[in-house]
């Protein structure tokens, strides 16, 4: 077993970077707790490995006694053999190695050792990678299995869950990969770094890349808010009067930009100016729209944004991607108004009530189910009709009951 211990040590200190003393450290707490079944029924005992020549002894704590030992017990005549000066009472420490642990002995600590080592290996990894949280990583694809993407990233493994995959993206084994690092779990029995190409951090860092006064602090992202694989809404602004964040971003014949866009499978790029103006930064939100006029509500952190029959269509997108990733990009609710609902009041409390209680009295739906509705951008039934039903129940307060006779709601009214 000894030259099988040095083997192991040997090859995992210099192939996986493992100090020795941590190995060495693991396997005497391994065999310890092996050992105390098979080689001393001692409750106190000590194994210790010698970390070059891979000797293995064993030492029990016993008490010196004149009278029929215990397990914790020696008899004083024995002891004496070895060290003439001990005294009765005594606790001394006595070699108990065995000339062999025996296989049952052998074969636990083998099992415990090498669950020790995984975790001892799994800490490496972590102490390695967790520096580089929210960073790229480039690796190779090993496996796909089921819908998770297997990660080769040099002599460790990352995993890419179907949530992290950016939507209709296919990968084969043997394919260069880039993901962000968004967590290293070494908890987890699978591959201990958790990557993704969903996350909104995979933008922001594609952009520091390519977009040089971003990396250089000159322009600066204020916020982002994406939908992998459709959409992507990026605010900049610049703090050099003399660069455009837009243009800067954007980059020679759109070549910057284009780059990401690339690597992102063709998703879908918006890049707006950041304004501390939170109604010009709306508007600036909702582009290709352009609103009339939009009406701040501080209080509510809401905004009431009118736009022309014509405009309607481009401030809600398709199935209300636009204004909502407009939304998350603001951080506050969107009101989305064509002029047929604007109402002839200038109170913006009373738009408001007099817009809920049309959405609820055309769908034949409860004021407050209506109210939840126009609070988070859903202010006509046009708008709802582009929506999807997940999109409905994402709304709090609306359960999967409402959201199917809302949209049963909307469908009637094309009848």
């Amino acid at each position: 077993m000894n030259n099988e211990l040095l083997a192991v040590l040997e090859y995992l200190e210099q192939e996986r970077g493992i100090d020795r003393e941590v190995l060495v450290q693991a396997i005497e707490s391994a065999l310890m707790s092996a050992s105390k079944k098979s080689i001393h029924p001692a409750n106190d005992l000590d194994v210790k490995v010698d970390p070059r020549s891979g000797d293995i002894k064993a030492w029990a704590k016993l008490e010196v006694v004149d009278a029929i030992p215990t397990c914790d017990q020696i008899v004083f005549e024995r002891a004496k053999e070895k060290n003439p000066e001990v005294q009765l009472g005594d606790v001394i420490s006595w070699e108990v190695t065995p000339k062999n642990f025996g296989r049952i002995a052998a074969q636990t600590a083998k099992q415990a050792i090498s669950q020790l080592l995984r975790r001892a290996e799994k800490e490496a990894i972590r102490d390695e990678f967790e520096p580089h949280l929210g960073e790229i990583l480039n690796g190779q694809v090993r496996s796909i299995e089921g819908n998770n993407i297997i990660v080769e990233i040099g002599k460790t493994e990352g995993v890419i869950s179907a949530r992290d995959r950016i939507q209709g993206e296919q990968y084969m084994a043997g394919n260069r990969i880039n993901a962000v690092l968004v967590k290293v779990d070494i908890s987890n029995p699978g591959p201990p770094l958790v990557l993704s190409r969903s996350h909104s951090d995979f933008v922001k860092r594609l952009f520091e890349q390519e977009v040089s006064e971003i990396h250089d602090n000159v322009v600066e992202i204020k916020g982002i808010a994406r939908e992998a694989g459709g959409r992507t809404k990026i605010a900049v602004t610049s703090n050099d009067d003399r660069v455009d964040p837009i243009g800067a971003c954007v980059g020679m014949r759109g070549m910057r930009v284009k780059a990401i866009t690339q690597e992102l499978g063709g998703e879908r790029m918006d890049i707006i100016r950041w304004d501390e103006d939170i109604a010009k930064y709306a508007i600036s939100s909702l582009q290709p729209a352009e609103p009339k006029r939009v009406e701040v509500n501080e209080e509510r952190k809401s905004i009431n944004v009118y736009v022309t029959p014509e405009e309607s269509r481009k401030a809600f997108g398709k199935k209300a991607q636009n204004v909502r990733l407009a939304s998350k990009l603001l951080g506050w609710g969107l009101n989305i108004i064509t002029e047929e609902i604007k109402l002839e009041t200038n109170s913006f409390d009373d738009q408001i009530e007099k817009t809920i209680e049309h959405l609820s009295e055309t769908l034949q739906i409860d004021f407050s189910v209506a109210e939840k509705l126009v609070n988070n951008g859903f202010v006509s039934p046009a708008g709802i009709k582009g929506a999807e039903l997940d999109d409905l129940t994402e709304i709090e307060g609306i359960e999967l009951e409402d959201a199917e006779i809302i949209m049963n709601a909307v469908s009637d009214l094309d009848e």
